[in-house]
Formats: C-alpha cells, structure tokens, sequence
C-alpha cells in the first residue's frame, strides 16, 4: 500500500532546483539544513539529502547519511516495489560506494521511473536502467 505522506511531501518539492554558481537555491540547502547537515551549497549530490527531508516530513525511517547507498541499512527489503517504496541505485560501477536514490513511482519495459532530488540538478521524475537498480526498501512509520 502506497505511503501518501511520502509521496505528498516528495511531490511538493517538483521542479525545485539547483542555482548554477556561487548563489543556491534555499529550498535545496533547507534538505541539509534540516537534516543537520549544515548549509551545503545546492551543487553538493543532494540525492540523499532530499530523501532524508522527506523521510522527516512523511515521518518514516531515514538513514541519516548522505551516501545514496546507505538507504540499503534502512526499512524492510522487499523484491517488488510499490509507489512510495524507496529505490537504491548503484552509480559507474555496481562495486562503488556511488548511488543514488529515490522514491519508486512505476516499472515499465525494463525502466524504473522514479521521484528524486538531484535528477538532472532538480526534483523531478526519471527513468533509470532497471539493470542499475542495487535494492528496494519499504520505510516504516517512526
């Protein structure tokens, strides 16, 4: 069953995005900020970032951390993904630390669409390589 508080608070945010140069973007560094990460500047990968601010608001688990990868030591792993569930991505190599995240939206001929921050400098909704996928979490209420 979808999680509305994380789709609404993650939907809130589309279209918001990064400011190219020495000024950013305030609704990006409030995702740092919030999460006591300190005012980062807006071209810092703010992927995880973004999913820890809506974590906060939609009130689940969170990891914490900035590393995209560290979404996989959080929630239940689950094999088949719902709209809401959280997608881990791996980045270069399938052996990096490198990732990204985002919030599951569909699946459809080989292509996983999902809503994120830091999707081409912005909040927005993409299509990853299904084939890059590193895991699938369910997030509970706190």
């Amino acid at each position: 069953m979808p999680n509305d508080k994380i789709l609404i608070a993650a939907l809130s945010q589309i279209g918001i995005k990064e400011v190219a140069g020495n000024q950013d973007n305030p609704e990006v560094v409030k995702y740092f900020d919030r999460m006591g990460f300190g005012s980062l500047h807006d071209e810092t990968a703010w992927c995880s970032a973004f999913m820890n601010w809506v974590a906060y608001e939609a009130n689940v688990e969170r990891s914490g951390k900035l590393n995209a990868q560290s979404w996989l030591d959080v929630g239940i792993v689950i094999e088949t993904p719902e709209l809401s569930d959280i997608v881990i991505y791996w980045r270069e190599d399938p052996k990096s630390w490198k990732g990204h995240v985002g919030i599951f939206i569909r699946e459809q001929s080989g292509w996983i669409y999902t809503l994120g921050g830091n999707q081409n400098d912005q909040v927005c909704i993409m299509a990853y390589p299904k084939n890059r996928v590193k895991g699938y979490r369910r997030l509970r209420q706190l």
